[in-house]
């Protein structure tokens, strides 16, 4: 079993190659946030997976580059892991909608017109000690 955040920059690779297949190593590891190393270890990784494919063609300063084609199980792996990424996704939302809840149970806004409220003895700053 892999661990979700491998699972996560999958995805994400996955899907940014699907809407530009052009794009380079450099920037696709710019979009995603990860290391030049990372992004080409993650694309030898699912080429060797028989989930791209490469195209090599001349871009327009006549450098040679490469395209990355998702492959039938490309594509199918990108709709399982479409799942598991949305899964995770909907699971921190839902607690981050408990966490703020619970933020403004416990410290509702003031009420408008109201003085601020005093410090107590548990909320000194640091400066005031």
């Amino acid at each position: 079993m892999t661990r979700p955040a491998a699972d996560d920059v999958r995805f994400r690779v996955l899907q940014e190659l699907s809407a530009d297949p052009n794009i380079s190593q450099r920037e696709l590891s710019d979009r995603l946030g990860v290391s030049l190393g990372r992004m080409n270890y993650c694309l030898r990784a699912l080429i060797e997976k028989g989930l791209l494919k490469t195209e090599s063609f001349r871009a327009s300063d006549n450098k040679l580059r490469y395209a990355y084609l998702l492959t039938p199980r490309g594509l199918s792996e990108r709709s399982r892991l479409a799942h598991g990424f949305l899964m995770r996704k909907m699971a921190e939302y839902e607690a981050l909608k408990a966490e703020i809840a619970t933020l403004q149970r416990d410290f509702p806004p003031p009420e408008p017109g109201a003085a601020p409220r005093e410090e107590g003895p548990g909320n000194r700053r640091e400066s005031d000690e």
